[in-house]
């Protein structure tokens, strides 16, 4: 199964569509393309990546241009488009958009500040994701501190922190603080960030994670999501409670 490299881009020439298949080429030259996981592309071929090896995988947007739909083989981008936000006034891109409300949460596995693993399977009831790029600075240690409190009357609600700390800092943060009501993890060694679409790509605070909120029903589906407007800003504390409470 071949695509035609044809100066307007190209066409499976079978009618068949499978889920995954590597179209190789002659010869390969200039950079090598993949189709986005949430894209539909195979109808198409970027004209100056020609003749190179394509990876097709089926999507959901067959109408989408290709620029949308093609981004740099190995670029390790599950989501094809970027979200915005800022820090201290300047603009910050992240790596993708947050998970959509009403679909499925990537799954995760995170590290606690006991060095176990943290996943949805471990945490009882519905969750709040409350994630932030470091327990060291201030607006962020505060958050944890706020959902701390809150949580503490909630009943089959967890919070849980989270951020590219080392555990070690996260617990002597927790310690020093008397942090129990909710469960702190990092990312550090896992791909949540690129999996949530919040690490953040530019920026002073590139490769760490956007402050955001994610909150999962007892399921594992999302029921509500913020990015903030700025990294200096707190989250929206009642929003994120209501939707866990289902308000």
């Amino acid at each position: 199964m071949w695509l035609n490299p044809g100066g307007r881009g190209g066409r499976i020439s079978t009618a068949s569509h499978p889920r995954s298949v590597v179209l190789p080429a002659a010869r390969t030259r200039g950079p090598v393309w993949e189709s986005a996981p949430d894209c539909s592309c195979w109808r198409f071929a970027p004209p100056h990546a020609w003749p190179c090896p394509v990876r097709m995988v089926q999507g959901f947007a067959p109408s989408r241009s290709v620029s949308e739909c093609l981004v740099p083989l190995g670029a390790a981008r599950k989501n094809v488009y970027m979200a915005t936000t800022a820090f201290k006034g300047t603009p910050v891109t992240t790596v993708g958009e947050l998970p959509t409300v009403g679909q499925p949460a990537p799954t995760f596995d995170l590290v606690g500040t006991d060095l176990t693993p943290v996943t949805r399977e471990s945490l009882p009831g519905r969750i709040v994701l409350n994630i932030f790029p470091s327990i060291d600075t201030g607006v962020c240690a505060q958050s944890v501190r706020t959902f701390n409190e809150k949580a503490a009357g909630l009943e089959a609600v967890s919070v849980l922190c989270v951020s590219n700390d080392l555990p070690f800092a996260q617990s002597r943060f927790c310690g020093a603080e008397g942090i129990e009501n909710v469960t702190v993890a990092s990312g550090f060694r896992s791909t949540f960030g690129d999996d949530f679409g919040v690490t953040m790509s530019d920026g002073p605070l590139s490769g760490l994670l956007a402050r955001s909120i994610v909150v999962l029903d007892e399921d594992g589906t999302v029921v509500h999501t913020q990015l903030v407007d700025d990294i200096a800003s707190e989250p929206d504390y009642s929003a994120a409670l209501d939707a866990a409470q289902g308000k």
